[in-house]
């Protein structure tokens, strides 16, 4: 089984074409069950933000061409796309897949949206039913990872969130926000957040509007008083909107939903007044065009990354932190990835020397018939007991070979004991429980330093007088 973990962020692409690959939300539950259908892949989860579009699946093999349900599933030239594309296997897979739920791959770095995406993407995936044993784990591992960052590091004690930043730069061009009206369009994490900022900043009246009312009535909601924002029907929006100083976009539109047109429009009812617009949504909510105005002033998300690089410089030792801390929670799945790849040869040779055992007390049965059936019972537990005792050694030794990597001692141990593959167990060879029991134990005696001591219960061979 491979873990592939194969996507284009801010980094690797311009945002004209993380536009073109941006997977509404809506669409997530079905993109990720149309990915199963790829040979080979049994379990998948699509994760699409504003910055990144990654594919996480479990796959039969390393060689599952998930770039090619990519081109087929998007209609995206494969020539336009592929120079953009990253792609991580199994350890560097389950690293970067930390990293992101960190927010230590985040244009800002240390911002607490991503996590919070993450596991959006999650819960749609599970609940499309393409997440299960091989993701689930992962996944919960990485939650963890990133909750234990934030919680033993500084990493998230500043401004941090690409709504923060981009109140900062509004605050930047205009000086103060004192009075500013401001509209958000588009009712999601993203627009609350903006809206908490300039409230803290001192914003003067707010509206929202939402193409689906019922998510602005809920937002406006979870704000009291008069700072609460005023609902705006989507039909009233462009009207709205040129009454505000600055307008926050950050809806889930496919196309932009402001053009050249509607910003000169507005500032002829403004009477030239100037009119600051920052774009977080991707795909844009407004169109590059409107940036040729006068009086116009638009940022979209790539140009908060400025704004960005001067918080990553600020986080820099923390950052150093927080990857040695994802690089050993990284090295502890892998490891405990590892000690569950080893559970079929464990549960494999506990099965053929229960076969053993049981076969030997089938065969001695006969001449055990002068036994009480409180003796044969006792005689039973006795040969379990030192069945276990035995067994312990070699799975003691699995194990640790399972945390040391060491497969040629995983399969010298599998050989050992005729266990065939990782996922069988062994068939049934006429071997004895003596056999087993010799070939597990070492030339000296540490067999019995490391057995566990019987229970006080089990019964021995001079209980029963034999």
């Amino acid at each position: 089984m491979s873990l592939i973990l194969l996507g284009i962020n801010h980094k690797t692409a311009p945002i004209e074409l993380r536009e073109r690959v941006a997977i509404p939300r809506e669409s997530l539950a079905a993109s990720a069950t149309s990915l199963m259908g790829v040979s080979g892949v049994s379990e998948a989860m699509i994760l699409s933000t504003c910055n990144r579009v990654e594919i996480l699946t479990a796959a039969e093999s390393s060689d599952v061409d998930i770039a090619g349900f990519l081109h087929r599933h998007l209609g995206v030239d494969p020539a336009l796309l592929k120079p953009h594309l990253y792609v991580y296997r199994d350890r560097e897979a389950i690293r970067h897949l930390f990293r992101v739920a960190a927010s230590l791959d985040s244009m800002v770095v240390g911002e607490p949206q991503i996590l919070g995406q993450v596991k959006e993407a999650y819960t749609v995936a599970r609940e499309a039913g393409t997440v299960a044993a091989q993701l689930e784990p992962l996944l919960q591992s990485a939650f963890a990872a990133a909750k234990k960052v934030r919680s033993e590091t500084e990493i998230g004690s500043t401004t941090v969130s690409i709504a923060s930043v981009a109140v900062d730069l509004a605050q930047k061009i205009f000086g103060s926000l004192g009075g500013k009206k401001v509209f958000l369009v588009g009712a999601g994490k993203m627009s609350e957040l903006a809206a908490r900022h300039l409230i803290r900043h001192g914003a003067g009246k707010m509206f929202v509007s939402n193409r689906t009312p019922e998510r602005a009535v809920q937002m406006a909601g979870r704000f009291s008083g008069a700072v609460a924002p005023q609902v705006v029907p989507w039909e009233q929006m462009r009207e709205a909107a040129s009454s505000a100083d600055i307008v926050i976009t950050s809806t889930g539109a496919a196309e932009p939903i402001f053009r050249k047109e509607d910003g000169q429009a507005f500032l002829h009812k403004r009477k030239n007044r100037p009119m600051f617009f920052i774009d977080i949504a991707v795909p844009r909510d407004v169109d590059p065009e409107m940036n040729r105005l006068e009086g116009i002033f638009l940022y979209d998300i790539d140009d908060l990354q400025s704004v960005a690089a001067a918080h990553l410089a600020e986080r820099t030792r923390e950052a150093a932190d927080a990857e040695a801390m994802i690089a050993a929670e990284v090295e502890r799945y892998h490891l405990k990835l590892k000690a569950v790849n080893v559970a079929p040869a464990i549960v494999g040779l506990q099965q053929k020397a229960e076969e053993l055992r049981l076969a030997e007390l089938k065969r001695v049965q006969a001449r055990l018939g002068g036994l009480t059936a409180e003796q044969f019972a006792a005689v039973e537990a006795l040969s379990r007991g030192l069945v276990n005792k035995f067994l312990h050694p070699p799975m003691q030794a699995l194990k640790q070979a399972a945390r040391e990597g060491d497969v040629a001692r995983i399969e010298t141990i599998r050989e050992t004991y005729s266990l065939g593959t990782e996922t069988g167990v062994a068939g049934a060879e006429e071997a004895s429980v003596g056999a087993v029991i010799g070939a597990a134990r070492p030339a000296n005696d540490r067999v019995e330093e490391r057995a566990p001591a019987a229970d006080q219960d089990e019964p021995v061979i001079e209980k029963v007088g034999l």
